[in-house]
């Protein structure tokens, strides 16, 4: 294993016990007979019982659909029938994507009475593919910046202090904490990357169009991307594969091949052309997380990468043009609602809505034309690279305080996302995976981009820097964290199972 560019982690990278065990790992012991959908899903509720009401990070636990799921997957299990590596394994999505008779309430409390009766395509596929949803994950209100009054923010595993990410918070801490073994989010600016980089985690958004929005409720419809969320690439590429490919329901869907992900985490880097805009790094992120990448860049040069000096378009007028379009959009998605009950909502998504209400034509036409004119540029840098290494974030493990010093006008949110809503008006690939920890321990990631349709680019690259260094295998201390999270004295189940079941490392 490669160490030279890495301090030693701070926090747990030993052997981890079975709620924090892999997606792959746990889905071939459950094929093997080792262990049953039901004893997970038991183990992964007592441990949201114990554990969430300090971390907030479900809004819905659907325990009773839960068992009846992993009921279902056992006996398919028994007599053979295995769908693939998410078959009994439990998951969470975020509280976004419709699911028959089951709260869907998009951090808001206008739907919080509403039983959906049809089902997002998302939700059918990892039905289809035999994961048992534990319950919704926390969002921010209407998957815009800030939560509304009534909802109880999502708190960092890593430290009470620290940010979660939004808006798929819930997903990040959950991940974090060992309270699901995957989860779906939805990113219009960052929400599936930054909560993956606060939360140390790994997260994809894919190619716009790669994984169908039917059945999700939109911010931006043209921003939004639906993608997964899990604590290794690999099993991130697992959730990929299951949700990912073209749909009847969403026409906005590509009909373009799913590649076999897993597999290409196999063919290494060697030779991969990565692309560092260094100029771009230093005017936007701090010392420590330009060390980081600087250390990343160390480990692919070790592995056979050639590391390419690019330019990245200019990304201040893209970043403006995102504002205007994410207002404008979330004014007509909120269409429906808004105008009947606006004081139902929250003051941070009204003035959003406001602002794309207020919002001038010929500035809506020159965000469109801003956003095209940036993707032809990027796409012109993409002929010489195959993925872009960047930050996910400006500032490593930024606090609550330093969130707050921001504001909630634009500007703000066009520093945090500097890095990440450029390629939301683009709609190329890209991944966040942990690369290092501020001096108080808290997760910093890194993101992999990579050019439309080329998710297999950006997992290789991932899973490449994973197998040479140890930060996705760092887990919280709640003795550092400064949580007062309840005595695990019910912990007869887990151990049970533990021994039961021979973990492997998580790669």
């Amino acid at each position: 294993m490669h160490t030279a560019a890495f301090s030693a982690p701070k926090g747990s990278t030993m052997s981890d016990p079975l709620h924090y065990a892999s997606i792959i790992n746990l889905g071939q012991q459950l094929r093997d007979g080792q262990t049953t959908a039901r004893d997970l899903t038991e183990l992964m509720l007592d441990r949201i019982a114990q554990l969430d009401p300090a971390l907030h990070a479900y809004a819905h636990v659907t325990a009773d659909h839960a068992r009846t799921q992993a009921a279902l997957a056992d006996a398919e299990l028994r007599n053979g029938q295995w769908r693939g590596p998410l078959h009994g394994v439990p998951i969470g999505v975020k509280d976004i994507f419709l699911t028959p008779g089951l709260p869907t309430s998009v951090g808001t409390t206008i739907y919080n009475q509403d039983r959906p009766t049809t089902t997002a395509t998302v939700t059918a596929r990892l039905e289809a593919a035999g994961a048992i949803i534990l319950g919704k994950h926390v969002c921010t209100e209407g998957i815009y910046i800030d939560y509304h009054p009534s909802v109880t923010e999502p708190v960092n595993p890593w430290g009470h202090a620290y940010w979660t990410g939004n808006s798929s918070s819930g997903s990040g801490v959950a991940l974090a904490a060992g309270l699901a073994f995957g989860s779906i989010g939805s990113d219009t600016g960052g929400s599936i990357r930054l909560p993956s980089a606060c939360c140390g985690v790994v997260g994809i958004k894919p190619s716009w169009g790669r994984v169908s929005r039917h059945g999700v409720y939109p911010l931006a419809e043209t921003l939004d991307h639906v993608g997964p969320m899990a604590r290794s690439v690999a099993d991130a590429a697992v959730l990929l594969g299951v949700i990912a490919g073209e749909d009847t329901h969403d026409s906005t869907c590509a009909s373009v091949p799913v590649p076999d992900y897993l597999s290409s985490l196999e063919h290494g880097v060697a030779g991969l052309r990565i692309g560092h805009d260094a100029v771009y790094i230093a005017q936007h992120a701090d010392a420590e997380v330009i060390a980081t990448i600087d250390a990343a860049l160390a480990v692919m040069r070790t592995l056979g990468a050639h590391i390419v000096p690019v330019t990245v378009p200019d990304m201040r007028p893209v970043l403006q043009a995102w504002t205007v379009q994410t207002a404008a959009e979330a004014a007509a998605a909120h269409a429906p609602t808004y105008s009947s009950r606006a004081a139902d909502y929250g003051p941070v998504l009204s003035r959003l809505i406001e602002r794309g209400h207020a919002a001038d034509v010929a500035a809506i036409a020159q965000a469109h034309a801003t956003r095209t004119q940036f993707t032809a540029a990027l796409q012109q840098v993409f002929a010489d690279i195959d993925v872009m290494i960047m930050p996910a974030l400006p500032v490593g493990g930024p606090s609550l305080a330093f969130m707050g010093s921001l504001g909630e006008d634009p500007a703000g949110a066009m520093r945090i996302g500097a890095f990440t809503a450029p390629f939301n008006m683009c709609g190329f690939p890209t991944i966040t995976l942990p690369c290092g920890q501020t001096a108080a321990g808290i997760p910093i990631g890194l993101q992999f981009a990579g050019a439309p349709f080329r998710e297999a680019d950006i997992l290789r690259a991932g899973h490449a820097f994973e197998q040479q260094t140890e930060f996705h295998r760092r887990r919280p201390s709640w003795a550092t964290a400064g949580l007062e999270i309840p005595d695990m004295a019910s912990t007869t189940l887990a151990e049970e199972l533990r021994g039961r079941i021979p973990l492997e490392a998580d790669r």
